[in-house]
């Protein structure tokens, strides 16, 4: 999340009661998560394992639980716990408004664009020209749809993302993360019957132009899909996943966290996808490989009772 304007780092510290070590009279941007930072942006770090890659990161200022050697030009913000401090500043920037009518005051519609009966249409959300909006499809605080979109009935834009800090330290093993990204649908995107897409936890969940989904599909957050995509039927992404333009997902794909798919992978029905896989081939299989050398596989597993005829002499 960008902040509305830069912020003193001093206003910072006072509001989450942190002791500034390092460059004291920045200003801060935003406020990131590890894997999108960028320089001017806070991100926080509450376990030793994850030290180095937090102060080596683009972030420009670490909220830390423990002082240390401080990089050129960056400042710690040292408090006793930096994730409660994290979702102080979220809070803040971002705080919950209720909403008391279907669509916001603070929602933009473009004038050519058409909303069916019982739309919901968030605070602060920006719709594009010569949209076409279903019944019952929700789109949630801050979210941008450009021209030419379509989403289908009962989809939901900008749901929460499923994302959790766990500590087995206290009673409350599971505390989720407050939301303060957005969900971005581009140009001639085309979104199925009841999809589910969730922002971002910090940054922003991305369709690309000209990307279409088929019905029940779900996007996790902070995940950037690239331009030209297709997803079929029940297709399920987990968060902070890239593909790559012009990838095609068939019915029932399974795909994994933090994982990136190349550009123009096809990947076949019911397969799961469990690490980064290359552009420009064809899937199939759990965990996915090569398309040909799996289902080549299946042939040869079939014949495994007959081969085994064959050894007992039988």
């Amino acid at each position: 999340m960008q902040f509305p304007q830069p912020v003193p780092l001093t206003d910072i510290a006072a509001m989450i009661g942190a002791t500034i070590i390092g460059n004291d009279q920045a200003s801060a941007t935003g406020i990131n998560e590890i894997h999108k930072v960028e320089p001017g942006d806070l991100v926080f770090v509450d376990h030793p394992k994850y030290y180095a890659k937090c102060l080596n990161s683009k972030a420009s200022f670490i909220i830390i639980n423990k002082a240390t050697e401080v990089p050129e030009g960056k400042a710690l913000l040292v408090v006793e716990k930096p994730f409660d401090a994290y979702c102080t500043i979220v809070e803040y920037f971002r705080p919950f408004t209720p909403s008391s009518t279907m669509i916001s005051d603070t929602a933009v519609i473009d004038e050519s664009s058409f909303l069916y009966p019982n739309v919901f249409v968030g605070h602060h959300v920006k719709i594009g020209a010569h949209c076409i909006i279903h019944p019952h499809v929700t789109i949630m605080d801050h979210c941008i749809i450009g021209d030419h979109v379509v989403i289908q009935a009962g989809s939901v834009i900008g749901s929460n993302g499923f994302y959790y800090n766990t500590k087995k330290d206290r009673e409350n093993w599971y505390k989720k993360m407050p939301d303060c990204g957005r969900v971005i649908l581009e140009d001639h995107v085309e979104i199925g019957a009841n999809c589910t897409i969730d922002r971002g936890v910090s940054h922003d969940t991305i369709v690309g132009q000209g990307t279409k989904f088929d019905n029940m599909v779900h996007i996790g957050h902070d995940t950037v899909i690239g331009k030209n995509c297709l997803l079929a039927a029940q297709v399920a992404i987990a968060g902070a996943t890239t593909l790559e333009d012009g990838v095609t997902l068939w019915g029932q794909v399974g795909v994994n966290k933090t994982l990136t798919i190349g550009a123009n992978a096809v990947v076949f029905a019911q397969s799961g996808v469990g690490s980064d896989i290359e552009g420009n081939k064809v899937y199939f299989g759990t965990p996915v490989q090569d398309a040909k050398i799996k289902q080549r596989e299946l042939v040869w597993v079939k014949r495994i009772p007959e081969l085994w005829d064959k050894v007992m002499g039988r």
